[in-house]
């Protein structure tokens, strides 16, 4: 059974911080052939379509469009604070390896 992403309390209240739902906003996270290891994440603030997956906490909206989700089964999504600066993250335990970018993975 193909399990939807989690989404973290963090991350859920990032968005508020940042007042997405207040511009009508989600966070997206699609997965896009490319990037250095064959398949790369894209994270961007967005509007719903019909076909996304919408998983809602905090008042806030993480979508994900229908061809993307099995790419994310059972992955976690994340917001870090780190040295290097301050960003959404996918841990994702369908990916075999990732590069030291944190945005490119292969399966």
């Amino acid at each position: 059974m193909q399990l939807p992403p989690k989404v973290t309390d963090r991350a859920f209240e990032r968005l508020a911080e940042i007042g997405a739902s207040d511009q009508g906003q989600a966070l997206r996270v699609a997965v896009e052939g490319g990037g250095c290891s064959g398949f790369q994440y894209e994270i961007k603030l967005d509007t719903p379509n019909e076909d996304d997956l919408v998983l809602k906490g905090n008042g806030e909206a993480v979508l994900i469009d229908a061809v993307s989700l099995p790419f994310l089964t059972d992955a976690v999504i994340d917001f870090t604070e780190e040295l290097i600066g301050a960003r959404f993250v996918i841990n994702n335990p369908n990916a075999t390896s990732s590069c030291g970018c944190g945005t490119s993975f292969s399966m």
